[in-house]
């Protein structure tokens, strides 16, 4: 048995996606907060670091057949995000972006804080599009270089800011500010749960943003916990940087 009470909420996760499950049961942020140890995540919430260890290790839990994230090449992890997860948010964004203007026209006057969540949500459009391009144009390809350069046994030119760290700091910093909007955005939603007089499509869309939530927090947590580390952890093997 993992013993997770002297692991980081963030590799705890990395360790096995399904209990991230847990963790947001509890309202405990394994992605902008993963650093946190099990004890100090627990504290925050004011939970019971042995009723979360039950659940970790739970049967139940155990037969969970989510994809064993930790486990796959850094390349690879890296296909699934831009293939996944870049693709959501360029794909779903727009259509919230939509449907968020046609539920304001329709509910607005009796639910002013959807005018809020517009405007956060297309904040966050604006700075994720940046975020990905910086990603794909930049940070991605280099990763995809050292990975090419340990299997083929090649050298490489350094990273051009002097360590890759630099940027992934960037893209970390960059997440946390998404984590603060989104949790503003799911307190002014209720937590996503649609008002007694809302229709079929503020239904629609209570669901969506809950799930573009959903999908944004496993994005964070595989580039804060296992991409970027391993990254940061191949570059120090390529160049002996510490």
């Amino acid at each position: 048995m993992k013993k997770y009470e002297k692991m980081t909420v963030g590799q705890i996760v990395a360790d096995r996606f399904a209990n991230a499950r847990i963790f947001d049961k509890y309202g405990i942020d394994f992605c902008c907060n993963g650093s946190d140890t099990l004890d100090e995540a627990c504290r925050k919430r004011n939970v019971r670091t042995a009723d979360i260890l039950k659940e970790l290790e739970s049967p139940e839990n155990a037969a969970s057949g989510d994809p064993a994230f930790k486990e796959w090449p850094l390349d690879l992890l890296c296909d699934y995000i831009i293939k996944f997860h870049h693709r959501n948010i360029r794909r779903e964004g727009p259509e919230i972006s939509a449907l968020l203007e046609k539920v304001c026209n329709v509910h607005g006057e009796r639910h002013a804080e959807l005018f809020k969540v517009k405007s956060l949500f297309a904040d966050s459009l604006q700075s994720l599009y940046e975020h990905l391009d910086k990603e794909e144009i930049v940070l991605f390809p280099y990763i995809y270089a050292m990975c090419d350069a340990r299997e083929h046994k090649t050298q490489i030119p350094p990273f051009h800011c002097g360590s890759i760290a630099a940027p992934i700091s960037v893209m970390m910093a960059e997440h946390e500010e998404e984590g603060v909007r989104y949790r503003e955005i799911a307190t002014l939603c209720n937590d996503y749960r649609t008002p007694d007089d809302g229709c079929g499509s503020y239904r629609l869309l209570m669901d969506k943003l809950r799930s573009f939530d959903a999908a944004l927090h496993q994005h964070i947590h595989l580039e804060n916990n296992i991409a970027f580390p391993e990254s940061i952890e191949l570059e120090r093997q390529l160049f002996g940087h510490k």
